[in-house]
C-alpha cells in the first residue's frame, strides 16, 4: 500500500527556513508526479509546488516562486520543500501528494505537517 508520509514542520520566525520532507512507501513513483499543497486555517486548500519524479522537472506557484525550491531524492524515495525567506501568510498544514503522470487529480496525501511563521 503507497503511503505518504510527511515530516519537518514548526514554529518559525517570519525571514527564517524550514524544510519539509515527504517520504513515499510501498510503491514506485518513476511514473508520478508529486506535488506540495497547504492549506491555511479559513482557506481552501492551494497548489504549492510539484516535481515530476521521472526527469525533475518542476512547477510553482507565484507565491513561492524564487523562495520555495522542490527536489527528491530517488534512492531514499523522499521528495523536500526548502522554504526560505518565509511570511506569516506561508502558515498552513502542509500536505505532500501523488499522482500519475498523465492524470490530473492528485489521489493520494500524507497526513500532512503544521508550518506556523510569527511576524
Amino acid at each position: 500500500q503507497v503511503q505518504l508520509v510527511e515530516s519537518g514542520g514548526g514554529l518559525v520566525q517570519a525571514g527564517g527556513s524550514l524544510r519539509l520532507a515527504c517520504a513515499a512507501s510501498g510503491g514506485t513513483f518513476s511514473s508520478y508526479v508529486m506535488g506540495w499543497f497547504r492549506q491555511a486555517p479559513g482557506k481552501e486548500r492551494e497548489f504549492v509546488a510539484h516535481i515530476r519524479w521521472s526527469g525533475g522537472s518542476t512547477y510553482y506557484a507565484d507565491s513561492v516562486l524564487g523562495r520555495f525550491t522542490i527536489s527528491r531524492d530517488n534512492d531514499k524515495n523522499t521528495m523536500y520543500l526548502q522554504m526560505s525567506s518565509l511570511k506569516p501568510e506561508d502558515t498552513a498544514v502542509y500536505y505532500c501528494a501523488a499522482r500519475k503522470l498523465y492524470v490530473s487529480t492528485y489521489d493520494l496525501w500524507g497526513q500532512g505537517t503544521q508550518v506556523t511563521v510569527s511576524s
